[in-house]
């Protein structure tokens, strides 16, 4: 089969990229190949935040670039969550689309300082506090009544969704427009100007890489992204009267500056979905169906939880889950085209993806096109991350920093400093 554009992965990262070319170009051959169904892997398994966030620092991103560069960078992630509501609209799909913002509290002295620094990083960036704003303990439980609530950081650019209706609404979207979508198709190999499947060859002008956690499976890439695994669990829908005591009015997402990561939702039935970090890292970047699931994890979320919200202690989990996420060396996900050999790639999202992934679709269709546009001069686009560390040492690395960023966490419940071990190990673990 010849088409203009193959694409690999049909997730967020290869079906707006399939949109925004079909958009752009209504007679473009697009052809996107994926090894399961649409939205199997991150896109259609996360907690549902569709963030202004970066998973880089404006710092790193300067150091890319410039200041200016940088800026711009972060205007566009604000302007994504933005554009996913727009085209949910125009496309009618219903993913649940809610623009409440994030609550990430404050529970103890560590995470005030850090909490502290992380606002006037932004106030030297020149964000105000419509972008992001520091609340205090009153007005922190008004809108989340937390455990042991110091205060919280509020930002309103995010956008609580549901991530299957999403990728599956869009994966229709791009159909309709003439784009041909390969499910059950996996790809064996990714060269200039083509790619294997078991049917046989796709020959291409352009051939994207939109794999994300994935992509250690393909030859070659093993040490390009970690795959890292993220477990979510979901509530039974709550009734009126414990969401008048929980807060979320405006379907807020949540979070807290604790070191090894949660995140939660609102969602629109009234269930909280509630995910984290702190499932293992497997040898040799290894991806298997049955690491989607570890009962320890799922009962440590459970945990969490609880501890953050004491009123779910009698509250059924109906629902529990996990994916693996793409991770590089450098904690910066970029994108980019090989003019030389026609290879496009986009990911590295660090879990940060559901927004991300739509710059990035935008910023192929341009790249692909040849356009000049402001997004493809913005610092991560052609950025190379280096590949990650040779076995053992990226299993004993990772999950000793995994571990540690657990440990740091006790050791700030205990002492209620600042943790010494999460600053040694910080720059390995994100």
């Amino acid at each position: 089969m010849e088409v203009d554009v193959a694409i690999v992965g049909a997730g967020f990262t290869g079906l707006w990229t399939a949109y925004y070319l079909a958009r752009a170009e209504p007679g473009l051959r697009i052809a996107v190949c994926e090894a399961e169904s649409a939205g199997f892997g991150a896109s259609g398994r996360n907690g549902g935040w569709c963030s202004a966030l970066f998973p880089a620092s404006l710092t790193s991103l300067e150091s890319l670039s410039d200041r200016a560069s940088a800026l711009a960078h972060h205007r566009a992630m604000r302007a994504s969550v933005d554009e996913v509501g727009r085209v949910l609209a125009e496309e009618s799909i219903d993913a649940h689309f809610t623009r409440g913002g994030t609550i990430s509290l404050i529970r103890g002295p560590a995470q005030l300082a850090r909490a502290r620094a992380e606002v006037a990083a932004a106030r030297s960036w020149g964000c105000a506090e419509d972008e992001l704003q520091l609340l205090d303990a009153g007005a922190a439980v008004e809108m989340l009544a937390g455990s042991s609530v110091h205060g919280a950081t509020y930002t309103p650019d995010c956008a609580a969704i549901h991530p299957l209706r999403l990728v599956r609404g869009l994966a229709d979207s791009v159909e309709r427009l003439g784009v041909r979508l390969f499910e059950h198709t996996p790809v064996l190999a990714i060269g200039p100007g083509r790619l294997s499947t078991p049917s046989g060859v796709v020959r291409a002008d352009t051939v994207v890489r939109a794999t994300e956690g994935y992509t250690a499976d393909l030859p070659g890439e093993r040490r390009r992204l970690v795959p890292i695994y993220s477990l979510v669990i979901a509530t039974e829908p709550l009734g009126p009267d414990l969401w008048a005591r929980i807060g979320l009015r405006r379907r807020e997402t949540f979070t807290d500056f604790r070191h090894l990561l949660v995140y939660g939702q609102r969602t629109a039935d009234d269930r909280i979905v509630f995910g984290g970090r702190g499932a293992p890292y497997h040898f040799g970047s290894g991806i298997r169906t049955a690491y989607d699931r570890d009962e320890r994890v799922f009962r440590r979320l459970r945990e969490a939880l609880v501890e953050l919200l004491p009123m779910l202690a009698d509250t059924t989990v109906t629902h529990a889950w996990g994916g693996c996420l793409g991770v590089p060396r450098d904690w910066c996900a970029s994108v980019g085209l090989d003019r030389g050999t026609g290879v496009a790639w986009a990911g590295g999202y660090v879990g940060d993806g559901v927004s991300t992934t739509n710059l990035a679709g935008r910023t192929l269709r341009d790249l692909v096109l040849g356009r000049e546009s402001d997004l493809v001069r913005l610092p991560w686009v052609d950025h190379r991350s280096p590949r990650w560390e040779p076995e053992p040492l990226r299993w004993i690395g990772v999950n000793a920093g995994l571990r540690a960023m657990a440990a740091a966490d006790v050791e700030e419940r205990l002492t209620g400093r600042p943790s010494r071990i999460a600053g040694l190990v910080s720059p390995l673990v994100g």
